[in-house]
Parts: structure tokens; sequence; C-alpha cells
């Protein structure tokens, strides 16, 4: 059965590395993908149909390919957001106030302690906190894949996150199609992607989604 555990919990359980690490080095690359649920590249016509009503969710996720954070060695390791807002998580990029969010944490199974702690204070931290208050956390088998088409995210065999990528978008215009939003997380050379599957069916969140076949992705690596 798969451990799950709040951040006070996690917190507690690494705390004393944790301090020592607080002032540590941080230099992480790796590769990043997201998907929310509204388009990020449309037309005016369908934004404003969706502004007040969507885009409330996302999956975030993260896989490192090599690197530390505060201090910690997180070489080859995964960590995925799923979040949830009271209002568009865009809405700050619309001129309106920042969302209130809640998220659910899943970190790489094959982390210990330390490394958890780190993974989930790099989630944060890249994110630029839009993860707002953490409500789980939870040890998962993390699958990150870059298909060379498509990018693929799970967190197991039938797990609460699921997330497909391809990473190739056609830009059609109709409606005036434009950029509206800009990637959720620090991320290098962003890049468009047609969001195939997008779906969480955890229950920690209050909310449960599946949001398939939209242009609401981005995808891209970090350097942190």
């Amino acid at each position: 059965m798969k451990r799950a555990m709040t951040l006070a919990a996690l917190v507690t359980l690494a705390s004393p590395l944790g301090m020592l690490a607080a002032g540590g080095k941080r230099s992480v690359s790796g590769e990043y993908v997201e998907a929310r649920t509204a388009e990020v590249f449309t037309g005016g016509c369908i934004m404003n149909s969706e502004a007040e009503t969507m885009g409330k969710q996302a999956v975030l996720a993260w896989k490192v390919d090599r690197g530390t954070f505060n201090g910690i060695n997180v070489d080859g390791l995964s960590v995925v957001a799923a979040i949830s807002g009271d209002r568009n998580l865009g809405m700050p990029e619309m001129g309106g106030e920042k969302p209130v969010v809640h998220s659910a944490l899943y970190v790489d199974q094959n982390a210990n302690a330390a490394q958890r702690l780190a993974l989930v204070a790099m989630a944060n931290e890249l994110s630029k906190g839009i993860v707002g208050t953490i409500v789980q956390v939870t040890p998962a088998p993390i699958t990150f894949a870059d298909n060379g088409g498509e990018i693929q995210v799970a967190t197991g065999p039938g797990g609460p996150v699921a997330l497909e990528v391809a990473k190739h978008m056609t830009h059609d215009p109709t409606c005036g199609a434009q950029l509206w939003f800009h990637p959720l997380a620090s991320i290098d050379d962003a890049t468009l992607g047609l969001t195939a599957q997008h779906s969480f069916t955890g229950s920690s969140l209050g909310t449960k989604w599946s949001d398939p076949n939209k242009r609401s992705s981005f995808f891209g690596t970090f350097t942190y």
C-alpha cells in the first residue's frame, strides 16, 4: 500500500537534516511538463467563455536529470503536483486576483526522507509558490517518459495522475487564436503541447478532473 503523509509529517520526519540543508547548494536541471484545465492557446471567443469557470486545476511534473536542491542530491528523481484553485490559475495574467490553491504532491518512491523533502521544496520553489497549501505528500512509482513525439507522466499503473502531451501542436488561428498564458513554473524554452490525456482521480483535493484533447500544456527543460 502506498504510504501517504502530510507535509507536516514529512518535515517532522526529515527536519534535522532539512534544517541543516536549508542554506545548501541549489544546482539542478531536468525536464518539465504541465497541463491545465483550460486552453492556453486559443481564440478570444473561447477564452471569454472559459476565463471565469475553467483553468482551476493543473498537473505539474519535474524529472531531475542531475543536481542538488538544498544540498541534497536528487539525481534521477521525479515529483508531480496536482493543484486545484478557487479560480482560474492564470487569473493574475488577466489582471485578476491570485487564486487560493491546494495541492497534492507525489514524490519518487525511490527517494529517501531527505530527498522527498528536497523534492517538495523544489516543486514549491520552481512553481513560484503556485502549489499553495500542500495537503498531502505521497511516495509513488512515478514514470516520466519522453518518447520523442510525446511526453507521458503517471504516478503508477492506475495511479491518480495521468498525463500525455503531444510535442507537436498545430497553431490553428481559428477565432484569432493566440497565447493567453505562460507556464506556471520556471522553465527554459517553453514549448506548447497538445494535451492528449490529463486526469486526476485522487481524493485529497476534494475534486477530480479529466480534461483531454486541449491545447493546454507546456513542456521544456529547467535549470536552477
